[in-house]
């Protein structure tokens, strides 16, 4: 097997800075009591005024006023680390949150699929550029040693048992995750690479330190199997975004709405699925919530389309106090169907598929502003259809044919003695509802070529003129 480790060195402050509109300004994560503030992690901004992680607060306040802070929030580096984990599930089926702010991915049944392990690697660390989370990156022959070697390396590629071996010689020990008892009693020995431990005999290390220090290096090098709780995904989505100021338009919402929406996209796209509707929540200073629902009329995923829908709905309501924070929220998460397009589709920038087409109508105009139209079971052609919200109306049964033109109120025929090419055939309904009807339909041809959809009243009289009601293409 192969395993691959992504660890995410900054995982709070990139939580916080891709919620940030201006992620460039400097910024500093703080924690600890109320005595006593520190700063936990800075931006690269922040750290060229001086700031530092380790930093009292009141330290920091002396150097420089001009930084935001933020508070450090624990919950939402776990939220983040299950985030993420969503994420790679769309690589690997086996993905482990063993280590705190790292990823563990099997790929070897994967490169078959994404391609071999430089074009794999290219991916991995495109898409979580583009989610804004920093990282390292790791492969190696078993989890653990991925996550051990990315300690010190970052895109370094292991590919057998004895290149592992090589490599975790050189490793110095204060990288190889061993507790911190075991890691000094080995350098007071003198012992500071991997390489001169394992010269040691077995016994004799045995008899120094307890059990956990060989069965570490057994696994290390791939001697002892590791058990590993994989991630299963959630059935619902829901992500927050905290603002850092307070928003009053709704422009100024729309890029953490992108956020949020793309969020959502990589979520199904590691779920396999799609979305049908979800829900935007915006908490207000003073208390109030508003709420953005979002439908579709089928399954959707695509981030651009899903930030479009929302964008139009969000822009329809008005913001009657400021905006603290926004959230998304989505529980209708059926299978996702692809859509099934040409080889060559023509001119394909110029295009929009119908279904998002509709749905960008439906967000911009409202729900009941784009219909479709469905067949309907009666008989009389004026009843035979109805509007419908639906995108797949049911098929029409064996039936003679009808024209594609159909008046809303029948005509006289002007042409004298036309052509009869089928008829009649007789409609006889409506007698439920007071609308009833006897017709007699027939086929015509007009000496101008044009064929038409047209009938007779049946009376005990003289039957009566033509009346127009169709034509046909």
């Amino acid at each position: 097997m192969r395993w691959v480790c992504i660890v995410l060195p900054q995982l709070a402050l990139d939580a916080v800075l891709r919620a940030s509109s201006e992620p460039e300004a400097p910024l500093a994560l703080i924690t600890g009591t109320a005595q006593r503030r520190v700063v936990q992690a800075v931006n690269d901004a922040a750290r060229e005024l001086g700031l530092q992680a380790g930093q009292s607060l009141t330290t920091a306040l002396a150097l420089s006023r001009d930084f935001t802070q933020v508070e450090y929030d624990h919950g939402a580096i776990a939220r983040w680390h299950q985030f993420l984990a969503a994420w790679a599930y769309s690589f690997s089926s086996q993905v482990s949150l063993r280590y705190p702010r790292a990823l563990l991915l099997e790929i070897e049944s994967s490169l078959a699929l994404f391609g071999p392990w430089p074009r794999f690697e290219a991916r991995l660390r495109s898409e979580l550029t583009a989610l804004g989370f920093r990282h390292r990156l790791v492969a190696a022959p078993n989890p653990v040693a991925a996550r051990m070697l990315a300690n010190a390396y970052d895109g370094l590629a292991v590919s057998d048992s004895q290149m592992l071996h090589e490599v975790l010689a050189r490793m110095p020990l204060n990288r190889l995750g061993l507790d911190s008892k075991t890691a000094s009693a080995l350098a007071r020995m003198g012992l500071r690479t991997v390489q001169q431990v394992l010269a040691l005999p077995r016994h004799t290390l045995a008899k120094r330190f307890d059990a956990g220090l060989l069965l570490h290096l057994d696994t290390l090098l791939g001697q002892r199997a590791v058990a590993l709780e994989c991630y299963q995904p959630p059935e619902q989505f829901e992500v927050r975004i905290e603002l850092n100021f307070d928003v009053e338009s709704n422009q100024a919402l729309l890029f953490p709405l992108r956020r949020l929406t793309a969020d959502l996209a990589a979520f199904l796209a590691g779920r396999d699925s799609g979305v049908l509707g979800f829900v935007v929540h915006l908490e207000h200073v003073d208390g109030s919530r508003s709420q953005v629902d979002v439908g579709l009329l089928s399954a959707e995923r695509e981030p651009n389309m899903l930030f479009d829908l929302a964008r139009g709905r969000l822009e329809r309501l008005l913001v009657q106090s400021p905006v603290r924070a926004v959230s998304l929220q989505a529980k209708d998460l059926p299978a996702f169907v692809p859509e099934h397009r040409e080889l060559f589709d023509e001119r394909p920038q110029q295009s929009v598929p119908w279904q998002q087409l509709r749905e960008r109508l439906r967000a911009r105009l409202g729900d009941e502003a784009v219909q479709g139209i469905q067949a309907h079971a009666d008989h009389r052609p004026e009843c035979a259809w109805q509007a419908t919200a639906g995108s797949k109306p049911p098929l029409l049964g064996d039936s003679p044919p009808r024209p594609g033109w159909l008046l809303s109120e029948a005509q006289a025929l002007r042409e004298r003695a036309p052509q009869i090419l089928a008829g009649p055939e007789r409609i006889e309904s409506g007698w439920w509802d007071g609308g009833d009807v006897r017709r007699d339909y027939y086929l015509l041809l007009t000496r101008s070529g044009q064929r038409v959809w047209a009938y007779r009243t049946v009376s005990q009289d003289e039957p009566g003129p033509f009346m127009v009601h169709g034509w046909f293409s």
